[in-house]
């Protein structure tokens, strides 16, 4: 298992694989009555969509930090794992690494009260129209689902965000 975590964390490749299977399983559930074609195709563009986003993001984080995609993704493991690596150099990129983090964390932080209440007009929206229409059971499942995302995503950013500023500290102290 930890061998197929450092994988996906450090291949393009592996992570297209993966998005290309999820996509083609969930597209198969979703559109059983299609041509299996349209589903290769369909999950063939979102993973081009996805890998293309990923590596635009990789790619200006490694710029950022001033180190290529591998050392950044060890850097990141670090990170996870409360690591301070030892190489005056190597904290030197980790600074870099978590100040572009928590910059980027907090210029979306002014955001996500919009997000999160756009998710939320949208889920009681199909409230509505599930209570208009007389089956609340796709709704009511939407909703929760919508509910769990949001909680997720708040204790994921927190988790972070607590993260990057102990490591930031922790750096400060060496």
């Amino acid at each position: 298992m930890l061998s197929l975590k450092r994988l996906l964390d450090r291949s393009l490749t592996a992570q297209a694989i993966l998005v290309f299977v999820l996509g083609l399983g969930i597209t198969a559930l979703i559109r059983r009555d299609e041509h299996p074609a349209v589903w290769v195709f369909q999950s063939a563009l979102y993973t081009g969509v996805a890998i293309a986003v990923l590596a635009v993001q990789r790619r200006r984080a490694a710029r950022a930090v001033g180190t290529d995609a591998g050392k950044l993704a060890d850097l990141n493991r670090k990170i996870r794992h409360h690591e301070a690596p030892q190489d005056p150099e190597e904290q030197a990129a980790m600074r870099r690494l978590i100040a572009e983090q928590l910059g980027q964390m907090e210029r979306a932080g002014t955001w996500l009260p919009y997000w999160l209440g756009a998710m939320a007009l949208v889920a009681v929206g199909m409230l509505v129209l599930g209570a208009v229409s007389g089956s609340l059971v796709f709704p009511l499942l939407f909703a929760v689902g919508m509910l769990a995302l949001c909680s997720w995503v708040l204790w994921m950013r927190r988790r972070s965000l607590d993260r990057l500023r102990r490591m930031r500290q922790t750096l400060r102290q060496e």
